[in-house]
């Protein structure tokens, strides 16, 4: 399981620059896998280098790109195929790498569906096939046609190509008037191997492995080649339906199966975690038996109701994961250790390793987290590693696995150079030497030099452009890197006058390498284009401290404009609460209690905010930036749900969904979901045990509602 201190050694240099390679990796893979049947990486590291990827966005939620590979499902369908719009999407799903993973896997679903610990919650677990999915849509029992997963939402019409396979029926008895049957297109080893024979006795090519093989034949323009390679395929899911299959995911398997399909047999349901892993146990002791591919096992939600509840994310449904199978550990040395300062000033170091392939990856970097794990001892001075230190000149060990960021996980002492002295972590800043300090509870020691801090400002300005904040076209990493480097741009307020300070600035920018007079009258007309700049995304490219993508929406939501956001930050930072944030301090400090009211704010953001504002330089280098852009108020999501635009307060215990599915649903309908009740309130949902909201909500003459009117109000 990926530990937090893995996220937390990462700057956000390293992170930008990380994303950007994984985005052309995955991409890359995505096309070779989906499109051209020849992966060019294997499974394990494909895997390992999208669940870092998602690591990475997940702690530098600021960082993610538009084109973000945890967002993306498959790849863009071929040209050489017509194309077939999915009326549901095929997803894909999220991984689980060890027991732990599985355990909270299922813990997160019990929270979001409030069922206790010990109540019954089935699941079924099944090999994950290592082949192509494919969905077959049926009308009135008549296959209509085949389609290839694609990007998720469009795929390759391989209809003509379906119809070889011998597990694929043409007409189904029985079936529902509608029934999308999704599965997975493979080839046993047997097969491949005597596909692989006839290949090289007729001097053709042969193939890598089987799924390699089993893609390729599908995806053949010419259908009678698919008819002549030995495919298989194996039904697991479903899409589009006139009429439910079962009650439960087994169910509805069987169901398939008696409608003429080839259903795993080593599908089994299991009564929570300890079955399922019991089976994941078995499934991959017998692996090498099987006679086919898998890469893991998949856990789903047996019940189907509850698989409706608790729905999807953007890309992967909350109600199953599949379990991966382990990667590797390996051995090699440590030829030094470097610091990196992040946006915020954290010093982070990172492993110079000899290159070592780890799990189909070649590391020749790995986070060593902070001072105390590189000393051999936790957050809370424990020992870890038996409290072995780690030094320059060690023989360690590289773990990926779960951990999909490349970490030291231990060393060997009997290969220690006589020479290896302890590694003292610096308390001053390797890039502008101001004291770097470690305050009480961070495991981090960050540099105090701010805006002076070439490696702060430098960064503070890359996140400035990116893609989530301001995005300008032709200003990325590479060119803000160039021009602070000239002196051209310090802070952000300096984009907006490169134009201006340089008179036309078109001479001495075509001038540069890399640039000509088209693409300097481009970047120019970029920038301006950006003076108009939506208010979360001005906030989120301020690169405050703990404000978030999704934490910007919140303010930029609550907030009408600057003035007013500024406006209350001030009042806060004099309110007592800002020197002791204590129960007492609060209740005195409305402006406080106005940022806690905002579902998704809390005390940490709220101090962060006050510290950064009421900074004599930020705050001067914000002022200057607002001066120039024309900021654009967050529009409520457009919806004609009764609810759309309106805040609503869920207090009390609610006895049909929990608080995490009661909010999910409000704010998919358009609403805003807040915590306290205050004038701005519109609707208050409370249930029993509502206390002092409800009392607030009646002086207050706001509309309130049990959770049955709630639900009658939504829809169900």
């Amino acid at each position: 399981m990926l530990m937090a201190d893995d996220l937390k050694t990462m700057t956000e240099q390293e992170a930008a620059a990380e994303l950007a390679r994984l985005s052309r990796i995955l991409d890359r893979a995505n096309a070779a896998y989906h499109q051209e049947d020849q992966p060019e990486i294997s499974d394990a590291e494909y895997d390992a280098l999208k669940r870092r990827n998602a690591a990475i966005e997940a702690h530098f939620p600021e960082l993610k790109r538009e084109d973000s590979p945890t967002d993306q499902v498959g790849a863009a369908p071929s040209g050489g195929f017509q194309k077939i719009t999915h009326s549901v999407r095929m997803l894909s799903l999220g991984n689980a790498y060890d027991d732990t993973d599985v355990t909270e896997f299922d813990t997160s679903i019990r929270k979001y569906l409030g069922l206790a610990v010990d109540a019954p919650l089935p699941y079924t677990a099944e090999p994950k096939i290592d082949g192509l999915s494919l969905a077959l849509r049926y009308e009135n029992g008549t296959l209509i046609h085949a389609a290839t997963r694609g990007d998720g939402t469009t795929g390759e019409n391989v209809t003509a190509n379906a119809r070889t396979v011998g597990d694929i029926p043409d007409v189904l008895g029985g079936a529902p008037e509608l029934l999308e049957v999704r599965g997975e297109v493979y080839m046993s080893h047997e097969d491949f191997a005597a596909l692989n024979a006839r290949q090289s006795e007729k001097g053709d090519k042969t193939f890598a492995n089987p799924r390699n093989a089993a893609a390729g034949s599908l995806r053949q323009l010419d259908a009678s080649i698919t008819a002549s390679r030995p495919l298989r395929f194996f039904a697991y899911a479903w899409g589009s339906l006139s009429s439910p299959l079962a009650e439960t995911q087994m169910g509805a398997i069987d169901r398939l199966a008696e409608l003429g399909f080839q259903t795993n047999p080593l599908t089994q349901v299991c009564d929570g975690p300890e079955e399922m892993l019991a089976h994941y146990r078995k499934i991959e002791a017998g692996r090498a038996t099987l006679g086919y591919d898998i890469d893991g096992v998949v856990y789903k939600v047996n019940d189907l109701a509850l698989q409706e509840r608790l729905g999807f994310r953007s890309t992967t449904p909350r109600w199953a994961i599949a379990h991966k199978f382990p990667a590797e550990l390996a051995w090699t040395r440590l030829e030094g250790i470097d610091i990196q300062v992040g946006r915020t000033g954290a010093l982070s170091p990172v492993a110079r390793l000899q290159p070592v392939t780890v799990g189909g990856v070649v590391v020749s970097n790995a986070t060593l987290h902070n001072e105390d794990y590189i000393a051999g001892r936790d957050a809370n001075g424990a020992p870890i590693r038996d409290g072995k230190d780690i030094r320059v000149g060690d023989w360690v060990q590289v773990y990926r696995a779960g951990d999909v960021i490349p970490k030291v996980a231990d060393v060997d002492l009997s290969e220690r150079p006589a020479d290896a002295v302890p590694y003292v972590f610096p308390e001053r800043c390797p890039e502008c030497d101001s004291p770097a300090v470690r305050e009480d509870g961070d495991a981090v020691r960050r540099c105090t030099g701010g805006l002076i801090c070439p490696a702060q400002a430098v960064e503070k300005l890359k996140h400035f452009v990116s893609r989530a904040a301001f995005d300008i076209e032709g200003l990325g990493a590479k060119q803000i890197e160039q021009f602070f480097e000239d002196g051209w741009i310090k802070e952000p307020s300096e984009i907006f006058t490169l134009e201006e300070r340089f008179g036309s600035g078109l001479q001495q920018l075509k001038n540069r390498e890399g640039w000509g007079e088209k693409s300097a009258q481009n970047l120019f007309a970029a920038i301006a284009e950006k003076k108009r700049i939506d208010f979360n995304r001005l906030l989120f490219g301020l690169g405050i401290r703990h404000l978030g993508e999704a934490a910007a929406k919140d303010l930029a939501r609550h907030f009408d404009d600057w003035a007013a956001l500024s406006g209350t930050v001030d009042r806060a930072a004099t309110e007592p609460a800002a020197r002791d944030p204590g129960k007492a301090a609060l209740e005195a400090s409305p402006a406080w209690g106005e940022f806690l009211a905002i579902d998704g704010v809390g005390r940490t953001l709220t101090q962060s905010l006050i510290q950064a504002f009421s900074n004599a330089e930020e705050r001067v280098v914000f002022d200057r930036l607002i001066d120039l852009l024309d900021i654009v108020p967050l529009e409520a999501a457009a919806t004609d749900s009764p609810v759309a635009g309106k805040t609503v307060v869920f207090t009390g215990t609610l006895e049909k969904m929990t608080r995490a599915e009661a909010k999910a649903r409000a704010e998919a309908l358009g609403a805003k979901v807040s915590g306290s009740v205050s004038a701005k309130t519109d609707l208050v949902v409370a249930g029993p045990g509502a206390g002092s909201k409800a009392k607030k909500a009646a002086d207050l003459g706001i509309e309130t509602l049990d959770e049955d009117g709630w639900l009658a109000l939504i829809g169900g």
